[in-house]
């Protein structure tokens, strides 16, 4: 079992340290020197496929020490936490062995590539609690501060009952056909393209600041650019003749589904990583029976608010600047008036997730949060794969569909 307690530390081990993992690594340095924690986290060790990367970037990344096998983080006595920051298929297996070793878990979102692996870390996550080991799925945007803000109000009626849900979120880096394969693009690695890539976190996002979750689903999948040029050693693309030096894309590149909830509205969302201008946009706009609610990522720092009790000429949005002590995360950081950026949201979810390991409580999202958005991302490629036919969403691990409002 992982010992923890005020006045120690928390070692921590990452597996991956690409993209994830320098924005984790980033966290794990800053939280304790703005956050006053009750457990100082400790890059203890890092650890990638290839010995030469992992050197380089535990160095760049501030890690006492790497590793070429994960399997070494498991048997350290100064490894408490193992961080997992790699592609899905690999998500299953690396974070079920460190839980069934003691070692509490933050896996990197979606949970899994299939709903059988996520049930599998949901019931070991389980198990593993019961011995006062927990597990965590990191979903991020959940800690930007606008974000918990907006579930705030809601949480307190400000826009009252939840009607509509808008949700969207929309990226360009793949909208030209010349740009390379990466693992994100081979359903073997990442599950599913943009619906599982960044459609979950449009998910999680709506489920969050709503406080309700999703029933059921009529969706859209499309892979608009079938093959894509292979990428060189170097990072630079091959193009070949007649095919050559290009490689199958086999995800979707968009996806479109409509969606109930349980509070008796309904959502539309849409996932894209063509669309191009966009590039980190998540949108959200969430209408009430006595208000609305509007957030852009591109504009973080930002929550707009509609209140319909606010009547006469001058009545609109609300621009809320949400860069006050106040306000959630802020008043670790700077003077009121300076914004915070995409790094913050993880070192917000660092600090929540020293916090609870330290009380002995359940982190959030928990493995069992991350299961039911796999149970939604599933349900989207049923639907998808059927026509657009409506599919109800399972809500436990029997398998039985939740409340589904349409029939």
């Amino acid at each position: 079992m992982s010992e923890t307690g005020p006045g120690t530390t928390l070692g921590v081990g990452m597996v991956g340290h690409a993209f994830m993992g320098a924005a984790h690594s980033q966290a794990w340095r800053v939280a304790p020197r703005f956050f006053d924690l009750p457990l100082t986290p400790r890059m203890v060790v890092v650890a990638g496929r290839r010995a030469e990367a992992t050197r380089a970037a535990a160095e760049r990344l501030g890690w006492d020490g790497w590793e070429t096998d994960w399997r070494k983080l498991l048997v350290r006595d100064d490894v408490q936490l193992v961080d997992v920051c790699t592609p899905g298929d690999t998500h299953a297996e690396i974070a079920i062995a460190a839980l069934e070793a003691g070692k509490h878990v933050l896996c990197e979102k979606p949970l899994a590539n299939t709903v059988a692996e996520a049930e599998q870390m949901a019931a070991a996550a389980r198990r593993a609690a019961e011995h006062g080991v927990l597990a965590m799925v990191g979903f991020t945007y959940r800690r930007v501060p606008a974000v918990a803000l907006a579930r705030q109000l809601v949480a307190e009626g400000r826009i009252g009952a939840v009607r509509q849900v808008r949700a969207q979120y929309l990226q360009d880096w793949l909208a030209d056909p010349s740009s390379p394969l990466s693992w994100r693009l081979d359903k073997q690695k990442a599950g599913s393209g943009a619906l599982g890539d960044i459609g979950a976190h449009a998910v999680d996002l709506a489920q969050f600041i709503t406080g309700e979750r999703l029933t059921g689903v009529s969706a859209l999948l499309e892979t608009f650019v079938h093959e894509r040029p292979v990428a060189a050693e170097g990072g630079s693309a091959l193009h070949g003749v007649g095919g050559q030096g290009t490689g199958p894309v086999t995800v979707d590149d968009a996806a479109v589904f409509l969606a109930r909830l349980d509070g008796g509205g309904i959502a539309t969302f849409e996932a894209t990583r063509m669309a191009w201008g966009r590039k980190n946009a998540i949108r959200l706009e969430i209408n009430g029976t006595a208000g609305s609610i509007a957030f852009d990522f591109e504009d973080m720092n930002v929550l707009h608010l509609y209140e319909a009790s606010d009547e006469g000429r001058t009545a609109g949005f609300r621009r809320i600047y949400v860069t006050e002590p106040d306000h959630p995360y802020v008043g670790a950081w700077w003077p009121a008036g300076h914004g915070l950026g995409y790094e913050h949201g993880f070192v917000h979810q660092a600090v929540d997730l020293v916090r609870a390991l330290a009380d002995g409580t359940q982190p959030e999202p928990s493995f069992d949060d991350g299961l039911q958005v796999q149970r939604v991302l599933d349900a989207v490629e049923r639907s998808a794969a059927a026509g657009s036919t409506w599919t109800a969403i399972e809500d436990d691990a029997s398998g039985t569909p939740d409340g589904d409002r349409s029939e």
